[in-house]
């Protein structure tokens, strides 16, 4: 009979110390226990496993130990699954030192496979998100007018678990006003009211600013040849509306136009309403200059093209490794393993993710924003933490 584990805080205490029967599979609460659940695989049910190259996801996972080598939180994740750090360390000091030929063999001495179930289900939904392109300035002029703002010094964050350990845990975003905190200013707000953050960079066009701010960041070919990357800072704290579901509701686009590449197009060719149609979503993102080899991901490393996922970290720990099962926007099969490195307004859920599709132009927005697709993953959890069910 299997016996459930919850996966939270109690995680650790019954993976170090719970008996477990051979056939016990990890699950989780305050949902109901067949609702999220861990289910132990072999390498052999993973399609492709041994096929997968492994020097780029090698380079992906060492960035994500760079991260978590200098960690001081007790567990890596702080959603329902947490691994504890003092077993991820020392994994991640081998894989440091690892060439791409070891790798694989690594993981199978160190990692056992779980399926990942909501509702007794493996599948899920997948999409696809990449890094834009822009063209800007230092400097404003008639040309470049639209404003790349970074994080505003008035922007408040706040938790209310910070003053009452019995509140949630969840963030806001606001401003003092008379002495109150409120909302912080709506996208509405900052693009058509007098606004005052600092500004890194000014940009030709305020839709290719647009499709930035849903990417999270962008390379910008700036006026006099060189390029910079920009990267995600913060966001204004108000919902996210997909463009694609506003230019649907008002009847500006047909059912099956609404990919990335057409709804570019469509705002570009249509720059009187455009604006206001973009408007309606009232998420603003803020930005920095960022000098490193790739976007930030939200765990702060570099993401790697076809190798880093974005997922919902209330069920997956950032820094984790995935053996991902999809398909691409040309149906092509998907078959890799990958790293959760970054997350998204929109990936909510236990079985979800956005595939990091890469840098580049139009061509690359276009195959990206195609990306719709059902799929699944298994997470790879340390094998120490099996061990230490069985007490050794």
């Amino acid at each position: 009979m299997i016996k459930k584990l919850l996966i939270s805080a109690v995680l650790f205490i019954c993976l170090v110390g719970c008996e477990r029967k051979s056939e016990q599979t990890p699950s989780v609460e305050p949902e109901t226990a067949e609702d999220f659940v861990l289910k132990e695989v072999s390498y052999n049910q993973l399609e492709g496993f041994e096929q997968d190259d492994s020097k780029d996801i090698l380079h992906a996972f060492q960035l994500s130990c760079s991260r978590i080598l200098t960690s001081q939180s007790d567990f890596i994740g702080k959603g329902k699954i947490q691994i504890p750090t003092k077993i991820y360390k020392p994994l991640c000091v081998q894989a440091m030192l690892l060439q791409p030929q070891d790798f694989k063999s690594f993981i199978k001495e160190n990692f056992i496979p779980y399926a990942v179930l909501y509702k007794e289900s493996p599948e899920g939904k997948f999409t696809a998100y990449y890094e834009s392109m822009l063209h800007a300035s230092y400097q404003k002029s008639d040309k470049y007018r639209f404003p790349v703002y970074g994080k505003p010094d008035d922007l408040i964050e706040f938790n209310p678990r910070d003053f009452d350990e019995s509140m949630p845990s969840k963030r806001f975003v606001g401003r003092v006003q008379n002495q109150k905190l409120v909302p912080y200013f709506t996208r509405e707000e900052i693009v058509t009211a007098p606004f005052h953050a600092p500004v890194i960079l000014w940009a030709d066009s305020y839709v290719d600013l647009y499709i930035m701010q849903i990417q999270g960041s962008a390379v910008a070919k700036l006026d006099d040849g060189s390029e910079v990357r920009i990267g995600y800072a913060d966001t204004n704290g108000r919902p996210f509306k997909g463009i694609g579901s506003i230019l649907l509701e008002n009847g500006l686009l047909k059912p099956g136009q609404a990919s990335m590449g057409s709804i570019k197009k469509w705002l570009k060719e249509n720059p009187d309403i455009a604006s206001e149609q973009m408007n309606k979503n009232q998420r603003y993102v803020f930005h920095r200059i960022n000098h490193n080899e790739g976007p930030i991901g939200a765990l702060g490393v570099p993401l790697t093209a076809g190798r880093s996922l974005a997922v919902d970290r209330d069920y997956i720990p950032l820094g984790s490794l995935l053996w991902l099962e999809t398909t691409g926007p040309q149906h092509e099969k998907i078959r890799k393993m990958v790293a959760a490195q970054d997350i998204g307004g929109a990936i909510k859920g236990a079985v979800r993710g956005d595939y990091f599709y890469g840098s580049g132009d139009d061509t690359v927005l276009e195959k990206a924003g195609k990306m719709n697709s059902v799929g699944r993953y298994y997470i790879l959890l340390p094998l120490k933490m099996k061990e230490g069910i069985h007490g050794k």
